[in-house]
């Protein structure tokens, strides 16, 4: 496969999936508000920075907007055409992705990618406000459920869609480590379940992972936060945990090179492959030992070197450098015939230029 295609594909799949990251975020956000008192503006700020630093977005924000509230943040996140994470420009660039590889990819999928973008291109703040947002971002996330299940049962299951996976994979890995380490200070605190404010946030964490039916069903108890935390990282079936995404993501990188479990061929499936052994190593102790910002930090910057590993043995062709031509020999000096000015007579002034032929060898 060509390297075009791979970065095309690998990208497609990536930004659809942070289109969905981003859109259920903001969904949970609003959510929690309804359920919450009215807020003072500083309350207001706090509640609405989590969600900025999950998509790393905080410092672009303020460069824009003074105060962060429900109005900025959703149209920072939404349509700002300056924000490269909004979802407007993620469909955006997702879709100019899928055009470049029409070929790779069935028409259902592009036919899916193209209406959704064609239907989010002319949106407004206003629209969205007055249509109410809850529908928007219904209608981004069930766009992006539809894309991965006509990928699934459209697309041969070759290296192109294991390409995919692997963008998705990542993105989402990397999104759950987000959501994680922004809400750090809730891990802390450690709230009491009598306690109704935290108790709503870690619905809100499981939520913003579509992690709240699978949660209640696989501990049937109450939202506590360590089995919140638990669940999220380490939990080997859950399609969005950390730990079932860094399988995934290796099990594709090595579908990819045919390389078995036991060793490896690349840097990407060596870094990947360690970091599974790890997660499937780890337990809550550990986490809670080192403390949960500095491992999902850790997490993170882990995820980041797989990345650019991936980009370097498949994404990235480097430049051909062909070698310097040698200098070409300088050519020989024309041959000038030597000449002899004869004079014709001392009251002339006049001469005869006489050539004299040279003698042959």
């Amino acid at each position: 496969m060509l390297s075009r295609v791979a970065d095309s594909l690998f990208w497609m799949s990536r930004y659809a999936e942070r289109a969905e990251n981003i859109a259920r975020i903001l969904d949970v956000n609003l959510q929690l508000m309804l359920d919450l008192p009215a807020l003072p503006p500083e309350a207001m700020k706090a509640l609405w920075e989590p969600v900025l630093r999950s998509t790393g977005d905080g410092e672009d924000f303020y460069a824009h907007h003074k105060v962060a509230n429900s109005e900025t943040v959703i149209e920072f996140l939404t349509l700002n055409p300056k924000n490269p994470n909004s979802i407007i420009n993620c469909l955006t660039t997702a879709r100019e992705n899928a055009r470049h590889v029409r070929e790779q990819i069935s028409f259902e999928m592009w036919e899916e990618i193209n209406r959704t973008y064609l239907a989010m291109k002319n949106q407004t703040l206003k629209k969205i406000l007055r249509q109410g947002p809850y529908e928007f971002f219904i209608e981004v996330k069930n766009a992006s459920h539809l894309f991965q299940g006509i990928t699934d049962g459209t697309m041969t299951h070759g290296e192109d869609w294991d390409f995919i996976q692997v963008g998705k994979y990542l993105e989402r890995a990397d999104m759950t480590t987000r959501i994680l380490d922004a809400n750090d200070e809730i891990f802390i605190k450690q709230p009491a379940q009598s306690q109704t404010g935290g108790t709503l946030q870690w619905s809100a964490i499981l939520r913003s992972c579509s992690s709240h039916d699978a949660y209640r069903k696989f501990y049937v108890a109450q939202v506590e936060p360590d089995k919140v935390v638990e669940f999220l990282i380490l939990n080997e079936f859950f399609p969005r945990s950390i730990r079932f995404c860094t399988q995934a993501l290796n099990e594709a990188l090595r579908r990819i090179s045919g390389c078995d479990e036991e060793n490896f061929t690349n840097k990407a499936e060596k870094l990947a492959g360690r970091l599974v052994a790890e997660m499937n190593y780890s337990a809550l102790e550990d986490i809670k030992t080192i403390g949960m910002h500095r491992y999902m930090d850790e997490i993170q910057v882990k995820l980041n070197e797989i990345g650019e590993a991936i980009y370097h043995t498949y994404l990235f062709t480097p430049p051909i450098h062909l070698p310097e031509p040698e200098p070409e020999p300088e050519p020989e000096p024309a041959y000038s015939p030597m000449t002899q000015t004869q004079s014709l007579g001392p009251d002339l002034n006049l001469t005869q230029t006489q050539v004299i032929p040279t003698p042959s060898r």
